[in-house]
């Protein structure tokens, strides 16, 4: 069982830092309070997120509020050795010893200025990992209190059964989205919700705003027509069509335009009808359901 609650849809902050937006101190601050002011109250993290410098970054944001702690849930993820000024790596690679996870923890802690964190996750599944290892690792982390749940992500599901041989698994971070509905049909949301796995979704948007293709203009030209009926933004819609699915999942949403966090909980109240549900599906494939 779950020992958190998340917020129904969780702020993303891989681009709060120096990969895209380069927020202040305070402008991180600031949106920290706009996204619990909107109960969006869980936030995504990883280690290598800013090559290592964004959690770090939030820390002293989260440090600067005041908030409380309990307010709030902090997820991150370890395991990616990646290339950077902060790590002595000479090519990208994963790491999931025992002592590498554990460190790895203890650092993120740090960084966050926080005690615990309420979900790990392994970033992505490597060849070389060992279940048994792993699996020693969480049980030493959560003993000590420094993890209240643990998941994974990007696993699929025969990587995700090798671990939950070992260890309780509570989430699975995967991209999910209208255009990227594989998980969907490839039994990976299937085995979430035999196993009582929460899905998270990685860019849940998508590919729609951002590519000019065949598939994105047919779903573009009926958005239109569903945000007439709806009275909703597009976004809304693209993470109501998520949000419906029966597995639970739960979107990770990157932005921190203030306008779209504030319009962003407006998708989980709403209900698309089912046939407005399944054109999404259908414009996305370019052809009817099978």
């Amino acid at each position: 069982m779950n020992k958190t609650t998340v917020s129904p849809i969780i702020a993303g902050t891989m681009n709060w830092g120096i990969w895209d937006k380069n927020l202040t101190t305070k402008e991180m601050e600031n949106m920290i309070h706009i996204c619990l002011e909107n109960k969006i109250t869980t936030f995504d993290h990883a280690d290598i997120y800013g090559s290592y410098t964004t959690e770090s970054d939030f820390g002293k944001a989260f440090a600067s509020s005041k908030i409380a702690r309990e307010k709030m849930q902090l997820i991150s993820k370890c395991g990616i050795q990646h290339i950077s000024e902060n790590r002595n790596n000479k090519i990208k690679h994963y790491d999931y010893s025992k002592s590498y996870i554990i460190w790895s923890v203890e650092n993120s802690l740090k960084n966050l200025q926080t005690d615990y964190l309420d979900v790990l996750l392994l970033h992505r599944p490597s060849p070389l990992m060992q279940a048994d290892e792993i699996a020693e690792a969480i049980s030493k982390l959560k003993t000590e209190g420094k993890i209240l749940d643990f998941g994974l992500s990007n696993f699929t599901p025969s990587q995700t059964e090798l671990i939950r041989q070992k260890t309780e698994i509570s989430y699975n971070q995967v991209q999910f989205s209208a255009t990227h509905y594989e998980a969907m049909v490839d039994g990976s949301l299937d085995y979430m919700q035999i196993h009582n796995i929460r899905p998270m979704s990685w860019n849940p948007l998508g590919t729609v705003f951002r590519e000019d293709i065949e598939q994105t203009r047919r779903l573009k030209k009926l958005l239109a027509q569903l945000v007439e009926k709806y009275h909703l933004g597009a976004d809304s819609i693209l993470l109501s069509w998520i949000l419906q699915h029966p597995a639970k999942i739960i979107p990770i949403a990157g932005t921190v335009n203030i306008a779209r966090i504030q319009s962003l909980m407006k998708a989980a109240e709403l209900q698309l009808d089912k046939e407005d549900w399944f054109a999404i599906w259908t414009e996305s494939m370019g052809e009817n359901v099978p």
